[in-house]
Formats: C-alpha cells, structure tokens, sequence
C-alpha cells in the first residue's frame, strides 16, 4: 500500500513559477516510476509528466517542455514538479501517481497509486 499527498499548488499569475511536492508513505515508493498527471473542469485527465525509479529517464508532454522539470529524492521519498513560466491553460488540479514497475509511463491506466490533488491556478 502506497499513500501520496500532493501539496505546493496555488494561485500565479502568467509567467510565474511554483514547485509541486509529492509525500509517499508505504514501503514500496522506492521500487517504481511516478508521474504527475493534471485535469482541469470539463476535461480529461491529462499526462503531465513522469520519471523512473531511477531518476535517469523523464518524459514530458510538448506544452510543458522546457518549462516544467520532475525530479525525486528516494531517500525523501518525494517527487517534485517544477513549473516556470506557467500559463493560464497549466490551470488544472494537478496529481501525483505511482507504479510498481521501474519504468516511466504515460498512461493512467499503468498507475496502480494516486494523491488527492492540488489546484494550481494561472492568472493572466
């Protein structure tokens, strides 16, 4: 059993910056990829990010290329998200997710862990 907690969202205005964290507990955090997903109203959940166990291989989606950095600190048992130069379509309820496997993933359906969410708002 994996428990993670989102936290670090809020309010920004466009060109700003915010650093999402994400807390795990549970024994197996250690042992796969993680990956940070987003929805904002009236949409899908979206893929955001991920990176492996490792910390070796990240994947972003086009729109947040260059803008937004993930990294984790196994020994924390944390993963981050760094977003700079946010813009207001970054609006969503941003959340974190785990997967058993060692392996970087995109796709929701691979995740077998996820947080509650943070909302990060854009301003213009």
């Amino acid at each position: 059993q994996v428990q993670l907690v989102e936290s670090g969202g809020g309010l920004v205005q466009a060109g700003g910056s915010l650093r999402l964290s994400c807390a795990a507990s549970g024994r197996t955090f250690s042992s796969g990829a993680m990956a940070w997903f987003r929805q904002a109203p009236g949409k899908e959940r979206e893929f955001v990010a991920t990176i492996s166990w490792s910390g070796y291989r990240t994947y972003y989606q086009d729109s947040v290329k260059g803008r937004f950095t993930i990294s984790r600190d196994n020994a924390k048992n944390t993963v981050y998200l760094q977003m700079n130069s946010l813009k207001p379509e970054d609006t969503a309820v941003y959340y974190c997710a785990a997967r058993l496997t060692t392996t970087a993933s995109a796709n929701t359906r691979e995740y077998d862990y996820w947080g509650q969410g943070t909302q990060v708002t854009v301003s213009s």
